[in-house]
């Protein structure tokens, strides 16, 4: 997974979007724009990412959608799209902007083949009627939003930094490590009860298939790769190779009173300066020693 991501930003790295986080806040700005222009009609509606609209003729909902924004406007869109862009801009200082293309634009298609995946589903479970498929996917299409990618970013940043603190309710300190925890947790839950129990298969697939992107991502990472199969064989030939230490012999051991790192772990060893000779004294006796001339 990495060694091919290597080999793609080798050859299209130059055409990664740099501070791709800016042009989708600015998106969003522009679709708020557009929800409260003064039209007879909402304009968003001809913008969802709606499978059978699609599928009829409205091909340009494949990329308009990304224009709807996540959240309804509030004061605290604010604070949303100020994490957001944190967030954003730290993940393309730390993986890199190509990968940070990658991780985006895969987010993308994923939400693509969400709806398509739904839209298929629904088309089974009714039997082809066009009524009912319509009106389905016209109130399912929210469900193809820009939020899940949002959350997913997210949980690449708890991933990647997971011990900075946030203030939860601008009170409480919290690390990002347990609010990502929490988060997939509810988005876990949102997708097994709402989506497979509720039959909901939009927010299944939306959310399972960000989920997808986050694992892809927690790959590209090499986190999981003491578990290749080759990476397992060569720890194993290293570790015949090495000769076993005789027992009994122990790396620390205290020149005063004989204790070492095996009879007492939470002591620590140094060894004198001021000793003629290689001389290690336990933490007890390092500046109560006599030193040895």
């Amino acid at each position: 997974m990495n060694n091919f991501l290597n080999n793609m930003e080798r050859k299209f790295g130059k055409y990664a979007i740099r501070n791709i986080t800016v042009y989708i806040i600015g998106l969003y700005i522009f679709g708020y724009i557009l929800q409260f222009a003064p039209f007879k009609v909402n304009i968003t509606n001809y913008l969802t990412l709606d499978p059978y609209l699609i599928l009829h003729g409205q091909v340009w909902r494949l990329v308009t959608w990304i224009l709807i924004p996540p959240q309804a406007l509030s004061i605290w869109i604010f604070f949303t799209l100020y994490l957001y862009y944190f967030m954003g801009t730290t993940m393309e200082r730390t993986i890199g902007t190509f990968r940070y293309n990658v991780f985006i634009f895969g987010g993308i298609i994923f939400m693509i083949l969400s709806a398509f995946l739904t839209y298929l589903v629904y088309y089974l479970i009714t039997g082809g009627n066009e009524q009912l498929l319509a009106a389905l996917m016209y109130t399912l299409s929210g469900v193809f939003s820009t939020y899940y990618i949002q959350e997913a970013v997210f949980l690449i940043f708890a991933i990647c930094y997971p011990d900075i603190q946030l203030l939860l309710m601008f009170i409480i300190p919290i690390k990002v490590k347990y609010l990502g925890i929490l988060y997939a947790g509810m988005l876990a839950f949102s997708a097994i009860y709402n989506g497979l129990i509720g039959r909901n298969y939009a927010i299944f697939f939306a959310v399972f298939f960000q989920f997808l992107n986050v694992f892809l991502f927690y790959l590209s990472l090499g986190r999981l790769s003491h578990l290749r199969p080759k990476e397992i064989k060569r720890r194993q030939e290293f570790n015949r190779g090495v000769k076993m230490r005789p027992q009994g012999v122990t790396r620390h051991k205290c020149a005063v009173c004989g204790r070492t790192e095996e009879t007492n772990p939470e002591l620590e060893f140094r060894f004198c300066s001021k000793c003629n000779g290689n001389y290690e004294y336990c933490q007890d006796h390092l500046f109560t020693h006599q030193h040895v001339k």
